[in-house]
């Protein structure tokens, strides 16, 4: 039997989602309490990796167990064994056909910036922050030259294992409310780092470090070394991931 989970998380005081040898990641703990659930060792697979210090809204993972429970046991009764910044938002059950990565059809990122000269205490972990003032009308033209199909190696992490660095950037939306600049990506997929160096590269632009045809001449070169520096993981949230309707998934809205 193969289920479907939505994870909401606060990745704060995780080492990032994938497993590793110390435990302290989001994988970990959710594999722990699925595991006393079912009775039996689980293994789940999610739709994208989210690094240190980055949340997620709604991360899609699916598992295989032999083991019948109600719907209810893989929510609540997950939960209850989860820490209290991680929590199974909904389950359903899938053909054996889904796969909660190579089934997703689009991934979509917010990124949450509080643009003002001191930082907040009250969001510390939970936004990025920028001190200078920036121009959100000429982020917003920058943003224009990023969209569609291009070479995003530019934006890519050194580290990063993805096969092509081509990727199909749909939205990069921007709008500000008060001194928070919110920023929403969604793409085909994304590269490691991606989407931080993306909003570097925006705020380098917003504060007037370069225009915003120099954004357009970053993704043309193609090095890394060529972009702004890598954005905090604070303000990063993994928001939602798209599939095909016909697997029937109980998805969160925005």
């Amino acid at each position: 039997m193969r289920i479907v989970l939505g994870v909401e998380y606060d990745g704060s005081e995780f080492n990032g989602w994938q497993s590793q040898p110390d435990g302290r990641t989001v994988q970990d703990h959710i594999q722990q309490a699925l595991s006393r659930i079912a009775c039996e060792p689980i293994t789940v697979i999610a739709a994208g990796r989210t690094d240190t210090g980055v949340h997620a809204l709604e991360q899609v993972i699916h598992f295989d167990t032999g083991t019948e429970r109600p719907l209810s046991a893989w929510v609540r009764g997950v939960n209850a064994l989860l820490p209290r910044s991680v929590a199974v938002q909904w389950a359903h059950p899938v053909a054996d056909e889904f796969h909660a990565r190579f089934s997703a059809q689009a991934r979509s990122y917010r990124y949450v910036l509080i643009n003002r000269p001191v930082r907040s205490a009250v969001h510390h972990g939970k936004t990025g922050w920028f001190h200078a003032p920036l121009d959100v009308h000429v982020m917003r033209e920058a943003a224009q030259h990023l969209l569609g199909e291009h070479d995003f190696s530019a934006f890519r992490a050194t580290e990063c294992q993805a096969k092509s660095p081509v990727k199909n950037l749909a939205q990069l939306d921007i709008r500000q409310q008060g001194d928070t600049i919110f920023f929403d990506l969604t793409a085909n997929a994304f590269l490691h780092h991606m989407v931080r160096n993306i909003v570097g590269g925006l705020v380098y632009v917003g504060k007037g470090k370069h225009p915003a045809l120099w954004l357009k001449e970053v993704l043309e070169m193609r090095q890394r070394s060529q972009a702004a520096p890598t954005f905090a993981p604070d303000g990063l949230y993994l928001r939602r991931i798209e599939y095909d309707p016909k697997w029937g998934l109980p998805q969160m809205g925005e």
